[in-house]
């Protein structure tokens, strides 16, 4: 059964404008070393620093309780499962969080797109006990 389901869709320049005004700090206070060591190492890495942003953004749509923003974090699943060849982003949470996740069983679904211009976001919140 479905939760809650959130979304966010951000302008990548915002991203880009607040990297360049305030640097490391930004980077440090939002994504977790995990979400840098996979962004940093692209051509842009402002893209995926947006979507990620915005999977955050998604994620606390469906929450009642605010978090930190190092409590949610995206990462890649590099084996390919099923019928996809490509690796998946999945969240992860912080112990004290997915411990609520797990006490609800509850369970997050992600997905990520991005353009030149944009980047989006779209998280569902499923009750798993069904």
């Amino acid at each position: 059964m479905i939760v809650a389901i959130g979304t966010d869709l951000i302008e990548i320049h915002r991203i880009r404008k607040v990297l360049e005004r305030e640097g490391d700090h930004f980077l440090h206070k939002i994504f977790t070393p995990e979400e840098l060591t996979y962004c940093l190492k692209m051509a842009d890495p402002v893209p995926s620093l947006a979507a990620r942003f915005a999977a955050k953004e998604a994620f606390q749509k469906t929450w009642a309780e605010g978090h930190s923003w190092q409590d949610v974090w995206v990462v890649r699943d590099e084996t390919p499962q099923g019928p996809f060849p490509f690796s998946r982003p999945y969240l992860k949470f912080s112990p004290a969080l997915q411990s609520i996740m797990q006490e609800h069983r509850w369970v997050a679904h992600l997905s990520l797109t991005h353009t030149k211009e944009h980047a989006q976001a779209v998280v569902v919140l499923e009750d798993i006990r069904s």
